[in-house]
């Protein structure tokens, strides 16, 4: 019975990190870019985008679709950032311990 004592500890202090690290990742930004930096998304770490930084050269009325396309391309960019650091702070606060396929924590 020790033993199941000590498991329950232990997941009642992982919650408690877990419910941590989530409010830290609000106050976490990553920055995706394209177009040599010409547009940049920013992206909480809980993947919410808030920011949008678009190089007024690329404002032509007449080709909006590569605009879109580098908008896409940073907001994709961005999202990767932000999966990378989840990735490495869920490796922190599991202390390696691989989650079965499919389970994607915090979000």
């Amino acid at each position: 019975m020790k033993n199941i004592g000590q498991m329950m500890k232990q997941a009642q202090q992982m919650q408690a990190r877990m419910a941590e690290m989530q409010a830290k990742l609000d106050q976490v930004e990553m920055t995706g870019a394209s177009g040599g930096g010409m547009v940049q998304v920013t992206l909480n770490g809980k993947g919410e985008m808030r920011r949008v930084k678009i190089d007024p050269a690329l404002v032509d009325p007449k080709d909006v679709e590569v605009l879109e396309d580098l908008i896409l391309a940073a907001a994709n960019d961005a999202k990767a950032k932000v999966e990378a650091h989840v990735s490495g702070e869920m490796a922190k606060l599991t202390g390696g311990l691989q989650l079965p396929p499919g389970i994607k924590l915090p979000f």
